[in-house]
Parts: C-alpha cells; structure tokens; sequence
C-alpha cells in the first residue's frame, strides 16, 4: 500500500498531471454542455481539477510541501532521517553507541529516534536526539543543548530527514561556527496532526503540552543523555509555529532556558480553524503566552533571535510588536531576510546563519574541572527565579 508520504509533490510529474486534466476537463465541459446530467459532473470536475493544478505549481514553485504525507502531516516511519531507534525513553541507547562512535570517527553527528513518556503531563510522543561527533569520545563531556521545535503540522522527522538540520550542525561545529551540542527534537502536536495545532501552551481544559516540552522532555533527556544542566547552556529553536513556541516557552521558563531562536514565527497564538481557542477565553492566559506582553512585562536575561522574511507581513508585524517591547536584560537580534517567504526553501537557507548565532551564545562542552584546593569555597552565579504566571485548569 502507498502511504501519502511517498506521493511527491515537488516534481515535475505533481504539475504536469493535474494540468493535463485540467486541460481535458475544461474541454470537457464544452463537449457535454448540451447533455444535462453530465453538464454538473463535467463542471465540478473541471474546477476542481483547475484548482488542484493551480495549487502543485504554486506548491512547485514555492517549495511549501515535498509530500502529500507532509501536506496532512502524516508519515509511515516516525524514525524518518534517523539512524538508529533507542525506543521507549531512550532504553536501547547504549546497544546503538558503537554506531554513533563509528559516525563520529567519520565526523558525523548521529539522529536517533525514540520516544518519551511524560509524567507530569501525561503526554508520551515521538522524539529525535542528535548526538554530535565527538559525544563518545569524551566520555565525561557533558553537552550543551537545543531543542529544536517543529513546525505545524510537522513531526521530528521534518527537522531531520526534511530540513537536514544535523548536517547543517555537523558542518558548522567541524567548522568550528558552533560548539558540539546535542539536538533534541520533541513532537510539540502529537496525532492527529491535520487540523490539530496546540502551539505549545498548556490549554485551558487541554493537553500540557508546555509542562511535557520545556519540562518532561528535558527531564528524560538530562536522564538518559551527558547534558550540560545550567541555563546558559540549554536554548530553544524553531521554525514557523515552532518559532512562536520557542519565544513563549523561553519567556515562561528563563530559570531553564538561556537562549532562543524564532525563524519566521509570532508572538501570540492565533484562533483560527486549526487552532481554536486554547485558553477558553482568559485573557490572563492568553497574555501568559503572548511573547510579546512577556517581553514588555516580564523581563529576563535572555538571548534572542527573531526573524522574518521580507515578503512575510504577518511575521514581519510580530517582529515589530517584539521589538517595541524589548527591553534589557533581554537582547534582542532581529533579522528580515531579503524575499524569504514561509516555505522550506527559505528555511534551508537561512539555516546556516541560525546554527551560527546560537553558536555564539552557547558554551563548549564541560568537561570535568580539576578539584578545588583545599579550603575553597565555590559560589556559584546567581540562578533565574522561575516565572509566577496563571496556570489552567485542567
């Protein structure tokens, strides 16, 4: 059986075809016009197939969708783009390292895929983890991290088999752009995916997707993985509706996260059909996860990158929204990129500059200081204090 991630929609043939009906259907209609049962059928056909033309050459041309399976958001092998499967919370980690060291000789970073259960919030989904070259040859190297967020309706794999974020980040650390740092790639929706876009928030009456991302995932990874724990060394990235949940979840937790990156997202959540209205219409909920307000009135020493695309008006908005509320200690970097557009093609060139801005606000690893001399007292830097903001009710 085909599953609708292997019908592509970025070739020739996806425009070619519905074109050529397109073609034969308006015909079609001329043809039956004085026959008056098939007069309708011809005429439905003929726009539909119209439509559909229009839309795989403007998909073509705009690099939006590579598959039908991409379209819905839907994908046969979740481990898509990884190299190895560790399974249920990491457990089968230690049976695959020889390959991850064998990568690694080769100076390349290694996608496995697994998935983690959240005990706090009840979630259990799909997840990649990126270890770079170098992760099993220092042993007692404890790494900084970035979770990197998918977009709408998107999944782990888009990041890596779709994007190639890990080759982008293996080029840039054998570069030396960014220090070895290990990728977690959490599924920020779960299924459905199509029409079913949680951006993220604990919703009022509605799954914790909040507490399972910026807390249950970590948790396991910091587990199961040789993570730097300081805040300074953990960041958040993402892309479109990933870019929004990467602001908002850094803003709510600055105790947790020192950095974050926001490539062509928005400062707020949108209630549109896809979205609805998570937080049951209260305003403070609403406004404790509008990045904007956060900016303005909750203000953290935080990194951030926000960008946009000059022919994205809406993000390009938010950018301006973001900007009129920051304020120190938060520093702001935004960037419009000439053109752009919300597509993957824009995506995968901007990329490059991305790894590189995170690479200067991220330590190296941390490897194993010698011991202090006897009588030193270390004190360590002031901590973060965790935000105080409304919760829903669940």
């Amino acid at each position: 059986m085909i599953h609708a991630s292997q019908l592509r929609l970025d070739v020739a043939a996806a425009v070619v075809v519905p074109a050529v009906v397109a073609v034969l259907a308006v015909a079609a209609v001329g043809w039956c016009w004085d026959r008056r049962w098939t007069r309708p059928v011809t005429g439905v056909v003929a726009v539909l197939s119209v439509l559909a033309a229009c839309f795989t050459g403007a998909n073509l041309l705009g690099g939006f969708f590579p598959t039908v399976g991409s379209l819905v958001g839907s994908s046969p092998n979740p481990g898509e783009g990884s190299v190895a499967d560790i399974g249920p919370d990491g457990a089968g980690l230690a049976g695959t390292l020889p390959l991850v060291a064998q990568r690694s000789a080769q100076g390349l970073g290694s996608t496995l895929h697994l998935t983690i259960d959240g005990p706090r919030s009840g979630i259990t989904r799909d997840a990649d983890v990126y270890l770079p070259a170098g992760y099993t040859e220092h042993p007692a190297w404890r790494f900084p991290v970035v979770e990197w967020l998918p977009g709408f309706p998107g999944e782990p794999r888009e990041v890596a088999a779709l994007f190639r974020v890990p080759d982008v980040l293996d080029a840039a650390i054998a570069a030396h752009r960014i220090p070895p740092v290990v990728l977690i790639v959490p599924d920020i929706n779960g299924e459905p995916r199509f029409g079913h876009d949680q951006e993220c928030v604990d919703a009022e009456h509605g799954p914790a997707d909040d507490t399972y991302l910026s807390g249950d995932v970590l948790d396991r990874a910091r587990a199961l993985l040789r993570l730097r724990d300081d805040r300074t060394a953990t960041a958040l990235a993402g892309w479109s509706s990933g870019g929004y949940c990467a602001l908002d979840l850094a803003l709510r937790h600055p105790e947790t996260y020192g950095a974050a990156v926001s490539q062509s997202g928005y400062d707020r959540t949108p209630d549109d059909v896809v979205t609805g209205e998570l937080f049951a219409g209260r305003q403070d909920l609403a406004a404790a996860n509008d990045a904007s307000v956060l900016l303005r009135d909750h203000p953290a020493p935080l990194a951030v990158l926000a960008t946009a695309g000059a022919d994205e008006p809406d993000e390009r908005a938010a950018l301006a929204r973001l900007h009129a509320a920051a304020g120190p200690p938060v520093t702001l970097d935004e960037h419009v990129y000439p053109g752009g557009g919300h597509n993957q093609n824009a995506v995968r060139a901007q990329l490059p500059d991305l790894v590189a801005w995170l690479g200067r606000h991220l330590p190296p690893p941390l490897a194993p200081p010698a011991p202090p001399p006897a009588g030193t007292r270390l004190v360590p830097g002031p901590p973060v204090a965790p935000r105080v903001l409304p919760r829903p009710d669940p």
